[in-house]
């Protein structure tokens, strides 16, 4: 009984005993098994953390931030990855709730009506990130998607872009990539414009797909003055078809991206952007999740909106 407060922490025991237990332990290579013990308690030492990539830079930077938030907390995060499928994502967070994790952090607003049930029945924090145009379970974190939409149009309108088109990847599951892009186009009719072309693809975003769209974009009609993209690496690539092919991005055509890369800042043009603060968000979400824990309550429904930084090239 000694030996499992001391490898626990908790209960009455003395440093000596302490030091000495944790010895034995390392000597043997004993390793305790917290799953397993929570199958006896409530909860166990777990952070579910669900995200639809860690492939792309954006969520590796809120992985990082949410690691910064539980050092020295004793919880530890286990990732599940979606790749944007809905039925993957309710299968990892019905997963997850098997191991009776401390809170979760999950992606998004937007989850079908079984995933949400499976969350607001979850009777644990639940912390969802990226995203405020909605109504969360919990708590969210994040910023508006829609808004950050207009705010862009609005910049391209009052550098005198008219002609504008639009670039976008896997429109059909990236929901909040969706909201901006009805932000944007919500902000082009009240000023009595629209979009020119609209092009979408399936799969991942990359520069190489976002200079082939840019080629047909402009192939198909050479007027346009500003392309409006889901993200910043389909931007680059529309960059390096622009440098390719003569033009000058800022003066014959606009360029605008969104997420901030700090990548965009090594390109010989400049790109317009959105900063995001992925990694604050990342950090912030472990806050209300200790909070929840902490309360032994929910904390919501709340939203956290942190801001956004709009960047123009000169």
């Amino acid at each position: 009984m000694t030996a499992s407060r001391a490898l626990r922490g908790t209960g009455d025991v003395s440093p000596e005993t302490l030091k000495k237990v944790r010895l034995a332990a390392q000597q043997i290579g004993y390793v305790g098994n917290p799953l397993a013990a929570s199958l006896s308690g409530k909860r166990s030492g777990l952070i579910g953390v669900v995200v639809p990539s860690v492939s792309n830079i954006v969520f590796a930077e809120v992985l990082a931030g949410i690691a910064d938030g539980l050092d020295g907390s004793g919880l530890q995060p286990v990732f599940g990855v979606t790749d944007y499928d809905e039925t993957r994502e309710a299968e990892l967070i019905q997963s997850m709730l098997a191991w009776h994790p401390a809170a979760l952090i999950v992606a998004g607003l937007d989850q079908p009506d079984a995933t949400r049930n499976l969350l607001q029945r979850a009777d644990i924090p639940i912390v969802q990130i990226m995203d405020t145009d909605g109504d969360p379970v919990d708590v969210c974190i994040g910023f508006s998607h829609r808004d950050a939409g207009r705010e862009m149009a609005g910049a391209l309108l009052a550098r005198g872009a008219r002609r504008m088109a639009y670039i976008g990847s896997s429109h059909a599951l990236d929901t909040r990539a969706r909201k901006r892009f009805a932000g944007f186009e919500t902000r082009l009719n009240e000023a009595a414009q629209t979009f020119f072309d609209i092009q979408f693809v399936d799969g991942p975003s990359t520069a190489t797909v976002g200079r082939g769209l840019t080629e047909q974009v402009l192939s198909d009609d050479p007027a346009i003055d500003a392309i409006y993209y889901s993200n910043d690496d389909l931007a680059i690539g529309g960059a390096y078809h622009c440098i390719a092919h003569g033009l000058s991005v800022g003066q014959d055509i606009h360029l605008a991206g969104f997420n901030g890369l700090e990548i965009t800042k090594t390109l010989p043009v400049g790109l317009a952007t959105t900063l995001t603060p992925r990694r604050q968000i990342g950090s912030k979400s472990v806050e209300m999740a200790l909070a929840g824990l902490q309360k032994n309550a929910p904390l919501g429904p709340k939203r956290v909106t942190l801001q956004t930084q709009l960047l123009l090239p000169d």
